[in-house]
């Protein structure tokens, strides 16, 4: 068991953890949730003896990490997927921790057979995936067969195959009578995992609960209530019946009716007894997403806005005739010009008369401008006093 009491952790003016007390307890999985920056890395570096509490003391098994005797046959954690020695092969990684812990090198490829890394045990570990280093990572927790599991965020990187296999493989341990605790910011992960959840944010303890209890306490459940569309007018009609029992209304955008205040059989009672025909009466209850959202809300220390780049967009001119609008300016004093864009119209390859051109006997459109005498087998451009 993890037993946190009064946990405090300090760098300067800056509260990380701030009076933390909680219970992991064996059997179960227990998923440690927070937004980001709310404590839970610094949480776990303290459990496991790398960083030391400002205040408070945490322990595993009634004593401080680190005066567990051998302790990786105690505890096994995985905080960082990547914290490999990049020239090590995956094998020679786990054979020295085993090493370090008197643990038998037949360990070895038991685990790496556990992880399903037996075809790549002898490639470096600098070539790995984000996965691949999270399997390694898992093997290293499972190599002294503790009793007590830590993982942070053990599912990035890892396929919907792996993530599954992960997902039993924390479940069996906890059905093995281990203690595991996993920290998660995948709400639907860890809805389908955990046992039991602390949440944590700013520093603080916000919840110390079931699943089921954490759901029910900060949700709030509705029936949704569609009447059929063949009948014209059922919709406001029933929200005001509904409404005069005492329940509260909200119209969705597709019809239907978010009702709260009365329960599913009192709600079909009433659209009977008005003749409305239903569609659909359904319960709804939140999600750990929703319900986890709603409690930390005003715990977040970094939220987003929307991009205001409406300012940066100049306006594109419309159709044929706003190119042709701008011909004037399209020709520069220096002769310069840009045809018109395909379909605006035009002769996009045909350079506009400019004064002193010449124009070809056999050039059908003859050009309009005054020009000096013609050279030999040319004739200067009409002018319009010419014509």
């Amino acid at each position: 068991m993890i037993e946190a009491v009064g946990l405090t952790k300090r760098y300067g003016a800056k509260t990380a953890v701030d009076q933390l007390s909680f219970q992991v307890k064996p059997g179960s999985v227990t998923g440690f949730l927070g937004p980001n920056g709310s404590g839970k890395s610094t949480t776990m570096r303290m459990i496991l003896g790398l960083d030391r509490p400002t205040a408070g003391h945490v322990t595993i098994s009634g004593h401080p990490y680190r005066e567990l005797p051998n302790a990786q046959r105690h505890v096994g954690a995985l905080l960082d997927a990547k914290a490999l020695h990049g020239g090590r092969r995956a094998r020679n990684h786990l054979l020295a921790l085993a090493q370090l812990s008197g643990i038998p090198e037949r360990r070895v490829d038991e685990v790496l057979g556990v992880v399903g890394l037996q075809e790549v045990a002898q490639q470096r570990t600098k070539g790995f995936s984000l996965g691949m280093g999270q399997r390694l990572g898992i093997a290293a927790a499972l190599l002294g067969d503790p009793q007590v599991l830590l993982f942070d965020e053990p599912v990035n990187g890892l396929d919907p195959e792996g993530i599954l296999w992960v997902r039993n493989l924390m479940r069996k341990l906890a059905a093995e009578g281990r203690t595991v605790f996993v920290s998660s910011h995948l709400m639907s992960e860890m809805a389908l995992t955990a046992d039991h959840l602390i949440v944590i944010g700013r520093g603080r303890l916000l919840a110390d609960m079931s699943v089921p209890d954490f759901i029910a306490a900060n949700s709030a459940g509705f029936a949704r209530v569609r009447p059929a569309g063949t009948a014209p007018g059922a919709g406001p009609a029933l929200a005001a019946l509904l409404t005069a029992a005492g329940a509260a209304v909200l119209h969705e955008p597709d019809g239907a009716l978010r009702v709260t205040g009365l329960p599913l059989p009192h709600i079909s009672d009433l659209a009977h007894e008005a003749g409305v025909r239903l569609w659909e009466l359904s319960p709804h209850t939140a999600s750990l997403e929703e319900a986890y959202m709603r409690m930390t809300q005003s715990s977040l220390e970094f939220t987003s806005t929307d991009d205001p780049k409406a300012e940066l967009r100049e306006p594109e001119p419309e159709g044929p005739a706003a190119w042709q609008a701008q011909e004037p300016e399209r020709i520069a004093a220096d002769g310069w010009y840009a045809p018109p864009p395909p379909g605006a119209g035009g002769e996009p390859f045909l350079m506009p008369a400019q004064p002193g051109d010449l124009v070809r006997d056999e050039d059908p459109a003859p050009r309009t401008d005054p020009a000096p005498a013609p050279a030999a087998g040319c004739r200067p451009a009409e002018t319009e006093d010419a014509r």
